[in-house]
């Protein structure tokens, strides 16, 4: 008989978290999910329950403030018993021109896209590492992995929590602890609305599939789809010289 997993979701109410979250739902998991809209919650958590989820608990909180997420995440602990899946998923992002003229907008992402992420994760790397044991998918962006012009202040938070998850795989490599860097391109959700979609759009489903391989696979740094490993080394090769007159 399969184990239940128990899985903890912040920014639950993201699109790739949904998605990642209905993918084990008939596996029958038991969630708990953090997010900040009570209603969105409600409606996930239902959701979750009818496609098969043993059991779903919710925390409404807004993870753009200061808070104890230690206690926070000692609580998603006592409900669930232990974590064996965490998704850290939360988000937001302005329009670069906006965020170049309104330092609060800078200031919001930081603190929504690194810090509760990060401060999150630290309690789940301490926990992991008592019960030698456990997954985390940290959700970064390709964006991190270069400044460009075009959106390099969300670019930089990602960039952040992408040091900072590589580090903390590396403080948890003795032990069985699977920690994973997820990277997706360009997505389609509600967040990436009012852009033109092209070829190298994904689906959050894709996505989410991709994520459920990592944890199986062990994966430390998961581009998806896979295509844009080869894009951003592209990009990231490209000399600086040259790289200021292109308008990425």
């Amino acid at each position: 008989m399969q184990n239940t997993q128990k899985i903890f979701i912040s920014g639950a109410t993201s699109a790739i978290a949904q998605a990642f979250a209905r993918r084990y739902a008939t596996q029958q998991a038991c969630f708990y999910l953090l997010a900040r809209d009570e209603t969105k919650l409600e409606a996930i958590k239902q959701d979750l329950l009818a496609r098969g989820a043993s059991e779903v608990s919710t925390c409404c909180s807004d993870l753009g403030a200061a808070q104890d997420y230690t206690t926070l995440v000692d609580t998603a602990i006592t409900a669930l018993g232990h974590i064996d899946i965490a998704v850290i998923a939360q988000g937001v992002m302005f329009e670069q021109a906006d965020a170049e003229q309104d330092n609060s907008l800078s200031r919001k992402m930081y603190e929504v896209n690194t810090l509760s992420a990060i401060e999150i994760a630290n309690a789940l790397g301490n926990h992991y590492k008592q019960r030698n044991s456990g997954a985390l998918l940290m959700v970064s962006s390709v964006a991190g992995d270069r400044g460009r012009q075009s959106n390099y202040i969300y670019g930089s938070t990602k960039a952040a929590l992408s040091v900072f998850t590589d580090g903390l795989r590396h403080r948890l490599a003795a032990t069985n602890a699977t920690i994973v860097t997820v990277k997706p391109g360009f997505v389609d959700t509600p967040m990436t609305s009012h852009y033109d979609k092209g070829p190298l759009w994904a689906q959050p489903e894709k996505i989410a599939e991709d994520m459920e391989k990592a944890i199986r696979k062990r994966k430390g740094t998961l581009y998806t789809p896979w295509f844009w490993r080869y894009i951003m080394l592209i990009i990231q090769h490209i000399p600086e010289f040259i790289f200021k007159r292109l308008s990425l």
